[in-house]
């Protein structure tokens, strides 16, 4: 009796060793498949200037550079989508002109906004730096919070939806004003997963242009015919759903409870009630 006892506790431990590396076989495609992927679309061609304001950023892809020829003291704007579980990191290289033709030295800086035009933190990097008289580039970067799927109304956290980016110089003298710059934007995102799920998702991302389009559709068809230049974005961020790898983390909870429980049931448990003596004996 205790051999197969000990046998049966051996086959418990081995289950629950064996599970979490079969769930996770078992879970790959999932992952494979729920991931965003941030490689450009079959399209090479990549944007090659930039909006001067919010309604009129350019569109940019994550995972593909854009470039702009601007002036000293422009304000350049692009924007890009964004999901649920990404942390978007945004890089930008300024190419400044030669130093004998600027005054002095420049502070550029970037900035980032949400759909609803609310300026984003930056979690870490360069967001502010100052280029000396000899330098030939300075290079921002910035990246967000983890895109969260919802959240309160007062709060101020990311959502899914479009992202503002607007790259300008500050504190400039009157000589450096006007003179030729370049500017080159990198967008990326870190997939966090299911450890930035959270119980709740929005209606509709926050892309600008939806409500505009919806409600002029309505009015007529004369009103309807507007509704292109309404529309701000033509980028959508793929949501991604109720499904997150936190539901293949939860199940593998589950069934290493099961399993313990099972193995604690077998350790703990009498052993069985003790056969009657006859009577007479």
């Amino acid at each position: 009796m205790r051999i197969r006892r000990v046998l049966s506790t051996a086959a418990l431990l081995a289950g629950v060793a064996a599970a979490p590396a079969l769930l996770g076989v078992a879970a790959s495609p999932a992952f494979a498949d729920s991931s965003p992927s941030a490689s450009p679309s079959g399209d090479d061609s990549a944007p090659t200037e930039a909006g001067t304001s919010f309604r009129t950023a350019t569109e940019v892809e994550q995972g593909r550079q854009a470039t702009a020829g601007a002036s000293a003291g422009d304000y350049l704007y692009w924007q890009f989508p964004a999901d649920a579980g990404q942390r978007p990191t945004v890089k930008a290289t300024v190419k400044l002109p030669e130093a004998s033709k600027r005054g002095a030295s420049e502070t550029w800086q970037i900035d980032v906004y949400d759909g609803l035009r609310r300026r984003q933190a930056c979690q870490y990097g360069a967001q502010t730096r100052t280029a000396g008289p000899d330098a030939s580039s300075v290079e921002l970067s910035c990246t967000l919070r983890t895109v969260r799927a919802w959240a309160e109304t007062w709060a101020n956290d990311p959502l899914p939806g479009t992202y503002y980016v607007r790259l300008t110089a500050t504190g400039l003298g009157g000589a450096d004003l006007g003179l030729p710059t370049s500017a080159e934007l990198r967008v990326d995102s870190k997939d966090i997963g299911g450890s930035a799920a959270v119980d709740g998702s929005l209606a509709r991302p926050l892309v600008p242009g939806i409500a505009v389009t919806s409600e002029q559709s309505d009015d007529g068809a004369e009103e309807g015919a507007d509704s292109k230049t309404a529309t701000l974005s033509s980028l959508r961020p793929d949501t991604s759903g109720w499904w997150s790898d936190r539901w293949v983390w939860t199940g593998i909870g589950g069934v290493l409870a099961a399993l313990a429980g099972i193995w604690g049931h077998s350790l703990t448990r009498g052993r069985g009630r003790p056969s009657r003596i006859p009577p007479g004996a």
